[in-house]
């Protein structure tokens, strides 16, 4: 038997997805061959090669144990997913039989007919006892399971210790030991931001409406409504555009940041504080920072409580067309597993889906301590709907808290726009 992996790069230029037909809601095959080849696409990392290097580990596995059969993995640029797994899942001759893609994608994927369910054999899959819930929840639609888990991303409070030093200031406890922190940092030092907040930072204000009680919204299924202009979320948001201002971040730069923007600052020495991921650590060490910074979890509302974050990351897939469904089952819970998850962490810096393993991983890299507490504290998931890719991509929220800052609306009538236009998105889906 010939034993290999074919890793092809995707060219850049995909074709546009005007040009693929309506996505098909019944593409499953009556087909469940045991040998023969297997197509994986996963996604394209701005350094591969460590990527296929564990990758190419679990495929040499996979082959070994079934005789006759021969993976070949495609890296796809995450920019064009959308196009390509839709044009899959209308093609199925072309489709692949193994997909990454990312965990707010899950409920759009699953209307469009495009996974399959594999509630049986995730239920079978005796490491699956130890995923972590919220990662969990992120393959879920209406109680069945679409896929694995594959890595989990958080946010947390990086500050800077050198500033802090120098002022006699401690971490802050609370969302407004946060919020006067980063205003006494303001006014002792007005080259920086005190905390370097976004505008166009969804993920990063999301803790302070979850803090507050709030809610993305209500239901499920297609039964979705809107909490984001409950008086609980108002609370959350009026604390986090408290922080736009000449005393902290001044609208007229911040108002349009975004994440990548916020960590940029504090990695520039431009922020004294900032809300980042677990992987958004290579780049701050890459910056002016390096050595003058920790990190703890984004304190809560409560003193010594930490704020509920988003729970982002990547999952695994097995396409409903598929011609081998057994094989690509066994292949998505091997390149899954505990083992391939601590091999991706090392190789990636990707924390794993499962609570032990990020325990391990923790105790091998003290830096991730706050991400994985953050995680063991309470993460919080957008609405399992396929109207959530529609009012992401319509930057609903971004617009809300933009016009908060800018002082077009007050909080009550913003949000109340908001909700009405993410109501209409959830009205769209059926």
């Amino acid at each position: 038997m010939k034993l290999s992996v074919r890793l092809v790069a995707l060219a850049a230029v995909i074709a546009t997805a005007a040009c693929a037909p309506q996505t098909s809601g019944d593409s499953s095959s009556d087909k469940d061959e045991k040998t023969g080849t297997l197509r994986v696409w996963l996604f394209q990392e701005v350094n591969n090669a460590p990527k296929e290097k564990a990758v190419e580990s679990v495929v040499a596995g996979f082959e070994k144990a079934h005789d006759g059969t021969e993976v070949t993995v495609e890296y796809i640029p995450v920019e064009t997913r959308a196009e390509r797994i839709k044009a899959a899942f209308n093609d199925p001759k072309s489709a692949p039989d193994l997909i990454e893609y990312g965990n707010t994608d899950t409920a759009g994927y699953v209307k469009d007919g495009g996974l399959a369910d594999v509630t049986e054999e995730f239920g079978a899959w005796d490491e699956a006892k130890d995923t972590d819930p919220t990662a969990r929840q992120s393959v879920t639609v209406d109680g069945k399971v679409y896929g694995t888990p594959y890595f989990v991303g958080v946010r947390a409070l990086y500050y800077r210790t050198d500033v802090f030093d120098e002022l006699g200031l401690e971490p802050p406890a609370s969302q407004a030991e946060l919020i006067s922190t980063a205003r006494e940092i303001r006014a002792a030092k007005p080259d920086l931001y005190g905390i370097a907040v976004g505008g166009a930072y969804t993920y990063g204000a999301m803790p302070f409406l979850w803090a507050h009680g709030g809610e993305l919204a209500t239901g499920k299924g297609g039964s979705y409504a809107s909490a984001i202009d409950t008086p609980a979320a108002r609370k959350g948001i009026e604390a986090y555009t408290s922080l736009f201002g000449d005393d902290n971040c001044p609208a007229a730069k911040c108002a349009g940041m975004g994440g990548n923007d916020t960590v940029t600052a504090f990695a520039s020495g431009k922020a004294a504080m900032a809300i980042g991921g677990d992987f958004s650590h290579a780049a701050i060490e890459a910056g002016t920072v390096k050595g003058r910074y920790a990190v703890v979890p984004l304190p809560g509302v409560k003193s010594g409580s930490i704020a509920p974050a988003f729970a982002g990351g990547n999952n695994l897939g097995v396409l409903k067309s598929t011609s081998h469904r057994t094989l690509a089952v066994d292949l998505m819970r091997r390149l899954a597993s505990k083992k391939a998850q601590g091999e991706l962490f090392d190789a990636m810096g990707f924390l794993p889906t499962f609570s032990d393993v990020r325990q391990q991983v923790a105790a091998k890299e003290p830096f991730l301590k706050p991400f994985v507490k953050t995680l063991a504290a309470d993460t919080k998931f957008v609405p399992a709907s396929p109207a959530w890719a529609q009012i992401d991509a319509s930057l609903v929220l971004p617009t809300m808290f933009q016009e908060v800052v800018s002082g077009k609306k007050d909080v009550a009538a913003a949000s109340g726009n908001a909700a009405k236009k993410m109501n209409e998105a959830f009205g769209s889906v059926g």
